[in-house]
């Protein structure tokens, strides 16, 4: 990647220094374009929620702002980071069984060492009818090259298996690990985990975030175009298999475990 794209607010800090997590979300609030992506995503988790009342547990809250969009939001976050409410592991979760309306998170699941853990963990604490909602990268024909030769994170859509070596909290990833869990190897996922069912997978944004530039990298479109690339990715719906960079999943709690092993 050539060094005048990297944005020079964030460039040469360790991804895995809370500082960094800081300043992201303050370039995802500056960023117009950036913000407006951020914002349609919060809008869907938002109408992906279950009915009712009850707490919504966000994982991975530090560099977003989706508790402007939830009231009572549990943010929280593997580190401290300001606004967070709780430091947590998203392999051991400190909420009681049953007691969480739903889990929601944004480009956190891919870095889940453990990913099994924690959707173990997630089964305790959703209750039934309960979601686990998220936004995540996604493995088509255009994704597959632009993470694998342009992003800076570990996209590995052939991994054996699930989890990879743990290395820093923000640095550690697969970013093909949703499409590997709820996609390529889907039976499994439904043989081991009975309690969750894939309610939908909806993909999404071709463009539109590579042209933000994200957290990393300067922007390549101005605010004001949005709308207009917006458009044109509606557009291309039908051809999403081959071009989605993302996916919205969400997942259903449908009934209690009865037993839940650890690996």
């Amino acid at each position: 990647m050539p060094a005048w794209l990297s944005h020079p607010r964030t460039r040469g800090f360790d991804l895995d220094d809370p500082r960094t997590t800081a300043l992201r979300r303050e370039i995802i609030v500056d960023k117009r374009f950036l913000n407006q992506i951020y914002r349609e995503w919060y809008e869907s988790v938002v109408s992906s929620l279950p009915p009712g009342d009850g707490l919504v547990c966000e994982l991975g809250s530090g560099a977003g702002f989706l508790a402007d969009f939830i009231p009572r939001l549990v943010t929280s976050e593997i580190f401290y980071c300001p606004d967070i409410k709780v430091v947590l592991d998203g392999c051991s979760l400190p909420f009681k069984k049953a007691s969480l309306r739903a889990i929601v998170m944004t480009d956190v699941f891919h870095h889940l060492s453990e990913s099994d853990r924690f959707l173990y963990e997630a089964a305790r604490c959703v209750r039934t009818g309960g979601r686990l909602v998220m936004i995540e990268p996604w493995v088509s024909s255009w994704s597959r090259l632009i993470y694998q030769k342009l992003h800076h994170e570990p996209f590995l859509p052939d991994a054996a298996e699930w989890r990879f070596p743990r290395t820093g909290p923000l640095s550690g990833a697969n970013g093909a690990l949703p499409w590997i869990v709820f996609e390529r190897d889907r039976a499994r996922f439904e043989r081991e985990f009975p309690e969750w069912t894939i309610a939908s997978i909806e993909l999404l944004m071709p463009f539109r975030y590579l042209l933000s530039g994200g957290v990393s990298l300067r922007s390549l479109a101005p605010g004001w175009t949005f709308g207009f690339f917006r458009s044109l990715e509606c557009a291309l719906t039908h051809w999403m298999d081959r071009l989605a960079m993302f996916a919205r999943i969400v997942l259903q709690r449908t009934s209690h475990p009865t037993s839940m092993s650890r690996a």
